[in-house]
């Protein structure tokens, strides 16, 4: 039987889904930082000029799948915590 009400897979697929699903949010995140990064540069170099808002527009998208992205993997993180946990009591 299954332990995930959602989705009745067995506990090895849903382990291997759960580490793929891993691999591609950290990059994902890897690659927001990136962009983080250089559209802060090119929000810093246009400064004064019309482009402003639009940098910034994409510096805060860049932030929000990077808080997105974190916080699946700090959930994630928190659950596998709370299953070693249960296991070693």
């Amino acid at each position: 039987m299954s332990e995930n009400p959602i989705l009745p897979v067995d506990k090895k697929t849903w382990n291997k889904w759960s580490f793929y699903i891993n691999v591609i949010i950290f990059i994902i995140v890897a690659v927001f930082i990136y962009l983080l990064f250089t559209d802060a540069y090119g929000a810093g170099m246009v400064h004064g000029s019309s482009y402003v808002t639009d940098k910034l527009v994409l510096v805060m998208r860049d932030v929000a799948f990077l808080a997105v992205g974190l916080v699946i993997l700090f959930v994630q993180m928190f659950n596998y915590y709370r299953q070693l946990s249960r296991r070693s009591w």
